[in-house]
């Protein structure tokens, strides 16, 4: 899968082990960001990773920061994407089976690499359910409505 990946400077040093962990499974991984653990703007690489999830340049999306928080409100900003600061394996294959979430937000702070690394492949092999819940993700979508005004 192509995951497009980033994380500021409290998320750092777990992007740098998810990246390792992905290329493992065999995902092509793109690192959007950032470079250290030097202090820096979350909202620059949550949309740098948005961006490239909604322009089909990747399949999924990784964000990490302290919480996850302010990574999920960010990237929500762009339209086409469905983020969220996930937190365990159940949110996770819930997230993808009822929400289609394209983009996962992770807590470095709030997570360790085996928690987090469980989410992620729960996060990956999980498929939407479609069916009803592709008609609630239709009406999550408002920027469609906002481009297309009835």
């Amino acid at each position: 899968m192509r995951i497009a990946l980033g994380s500021d400077h409290a998320g750092y040093e777990l992007k740098e082990k998810l990246k390792t962990y992905l290329a493992g499974r065999g995902d092509t991984v793109e690192d959007c960001g950032t470079a250290s653990t030097a202090s820096c703007d979350y909202p620059d690489f949550a949309h740098a990773v948005a961006a490239r999830v909604a322009g089909g340049n990747a399949e999924r999306g990784i964000l990490v920061c302290g919480s996850g928080i302010g990574m999920a409100i960010s990237a929500n900003k762009t339209p086409g994407v469905r983020a969220a600061n996930i937190t365990s394996e159940i949110e996770a294959q819930l997230s993808r089976e009822h929400n289609d979430l394209n983009v996962l937000t992770l807590g470095a702070r709030l997570l360790g690499e085996e928690q987090a690394r469980k989410i992620v492949d729960v996060w990956l092999g999980t498929a939407f359910a479609g069916g009803r819940h592709q008609r609630r993700v239709d009406k999550i979508e408002l920027e469609k409505e906002a481009a297309n005004p009835a």
